[in-house]
């Protein structure tokens, strides 16, 4: 495991080169209405500003840390090296496209396989995510931890949609968190969803597919935060998609079993 030393110290530098990130992505922001861009299928966008933020995070970083590598959402794994960067320049596209708030810039870093640290910067929300391994989960500057809900008639829960899922099997798993007395709901980012889990604004997140730079920084959020996560890295994450299911510890066993998931 690489010393805790470095990964503060990229942590530090990967909150400047996110934040000028988000500060790009604002300037290209659309105005609401749209939406605006390209699909390339089912809900699924892609803006000017996707290709332009990955760019300018991924030479900032190979200039700063050559020997690190880089994986985009964009642009693929096109760097190797013992420490890696994944990026998601903007999680939440659809959002994004039609000039709303929820989206955010998501860097996070992983030592071969263990998520080590990451930033969330979600510039319209004036909210900034931070965390590492070890030492704690941070939105702008102060501590988080998962929800103390205990009792499923009070939780809240958020479903990511992806059209890799079957409407049946969508509809299957709402109606098993509805019949828990659960609010269901999506907001079109999944990263934001897991950083509301770690910060007890929801009580559990579940995407059925969902690929490894949308999650990568909010996997360090969540085990700092203390929320229970499903093995999203181990059952296929750091390869292709794979489910995530993340939630308070008080409800965690009854809401895995609506959601037909493990945490081992």
């Amino acid at each position: 495991m690489t010393d805790p030393r470095l990964i503060a110290q990229r942590l530090e530098v990967a909150r400047s080169v996110v934040h000028d990130a988000a500060a790009l992505a604002m300037a290209m922001r659309p105005p609401p209405g749209g939406p605006t861009g390209t699909i390339k299928g089912m809900q699924d966008y892609l803006t000017e500003a996707d290709g332009a933020v990955e760019k300018l995070i991924s030479n900032r970083m190979q200039a700063l840390y050559p020997e690190d590598g880089f994986m985009g959402e964009e642009g693929g794994k096109h760097r190797q090296g013992a420490l890696t960067w994944v990026v998601d320049p903007i999680d939440g596209t659809s959002n994004y496209a039609r000039g709303r708030d929820r989206w955010c810039v998501s860097l996070g870093l992983m030592d071969g396989d263990v998520p080590v640290a990451g930033v969330l910067h979600a510039p319209a929300l004036g909210e900034v995510y931070t965390a590492q391994r070890g030492h704690g989960a941070f939105l702008n500057g102060k501590p988080i931890k998962a929800s103390p809900v205990s009792d499923t008639r009070t939780a809240m829960v958020e479903m990511g949609w992806s059209a890799r899922v079957t409407t049946e099997t969508y509809t299957e798993r709402f109606s098993a968190f509805m019949a828990l007395g659960v609010m269901p709901r999506s907001g079109g980012s999944g990263a934001l969803a897991l950083a509301d889990v770690a910060t007890g604004r929801l009580d559990a997140y579940l995407e059925m597919v969902i690929n490894l730079w949308d999650v990568a920084a909010a996997l360090v959020l969540l085990h700092e935060a203390g929320a229970k996560v499903s093995p999203f890295l181990q059952n296929g994450g750091l390869t292709g998609g794979a489910t995530i299911f993340a939630a308070a510890p008080g409800v965690a066993a009854p809401l895995a079993e609506a959601a037909q998931v493990s945490f081992s």
